[in-house]
């Protein structure tokens, strides 16, 4: 894998993926940025949200259970001083299915944590990482 980060000028940057992809990232105003994109501790939350939810869809849809949305929200708590790194993140998964048993979203919730999701077993070897999820019908 491969990814380049550009500056363009005060804090903002343009990373592109080795995939061709480009997502604008800004530092805080505390330090310069403008808001002109997320900052980087969010893309780290959006990369752990979005890894584990490919693994919760793909699981389930293997399993060929009718999931017709997931959405994942992902909260997390940073030290106070530098390096602020996260200490706690909670990853909360809704996942809507046609007759979608909780027992099997538990499970596929479970091996994203614990087997599949590389930037969550990456990142609990520095922060606490806790999920929960709720299951309705279309």
């Amino acid at each position: 894998m491969h990814a380049t980060v550009s500056w363009l000028g005060k804090m903002a940057f343009r990373g592109e993926t080795g995939s061709g992809h480009e997502v604008l990232v800004d530092g805080p105003p505390d330090l310069g940025g403008e808001e002109r994109g997320a900052r980087p501790m969010e893309l780290m939350l959006l990369s752990l949200g979005s890894c584990s939810a490919v693994d919760v869809v793909h699981i389930l849809r293997k399993g060929r259970h009718d999931v017709v949305d997931c959405v994942v929200e992902v909260n997390g708590e940073r030290a106070e001083e530098p390096p602020k790194v996260f200490t706690r993140i909670h990853l909360h998964y809704r996942v809507v299915g046609r007759d979608l048993r909780e027992s099997v979203v538990a499970r596929a919730v479970s091996l994203s944590a614990e087997k599949y999701c590389s930037a969550s077993l990456m990142l609990s070897q520095a922060a606490e990482i806790t999920h929960d999820f709720e299951v309705a019908q279309p």
